[in-house]
């Protein structure tokens, strides 16, 4: 009993811990795709991820918002979009079935799965017009 004890701990031990991805990481995981997320069990929105590090977002809903990430002084992959310019920070790991995001400034530490991905451009409606 003691050394299966033992040989659990060893290997406990020997386990690396899913790591953090780094910038590089990161931006070579996704640059070139459009990534879809969902949250518990729900869709949540997708983000199309270009060269230089701009990037467009949208909560399904047609509406795109276009930004640019950056790395932060911890490590947070940080995102600011034209419409708010206080950046949104996350950390990434790679998951079983792709990118698990992490929102870092959130009290209730929301978390996004990667649900699918493809190299296609997200699908925007125009500007609304009229009065």
């Amino acid at each position: 009993m003691m050394r299966h004890a033992l040989i659990a701990v060893a290997l406990a031990l020997a386990t690396p811990a899913v790591a953090q991805m780094s910038a590089s990481e990161f931006e070579a995981y996704t640059t070139g795709k459009t990534l879809y997320f969902r949250s518990n069990g729900r869709d949540y929105g997708v983000e199309e991820y270009m060269e230089n590090r701009q990037v467009r977002w949208s909560f399904l809903d047609g509406r795109c918002r276009e930004g640019e990430w950056y790395e932060d002084s911890r490590g947070m992959i940080c995102f600011v979009y034209e419409d708010s310019p206080d950046p949104q920070c996350w950390s990434f790991r790679r998951g079983a079935d792709g990118l698990v995001a992490r929102f870092e400034d959130d009290p209730e530490s929301t978390e996004l799965y990667e649900a699918r991905q493809n190299d296609e451009p997200m699908m925007c409606l125009g500007p609304e017009i009229g009065v």
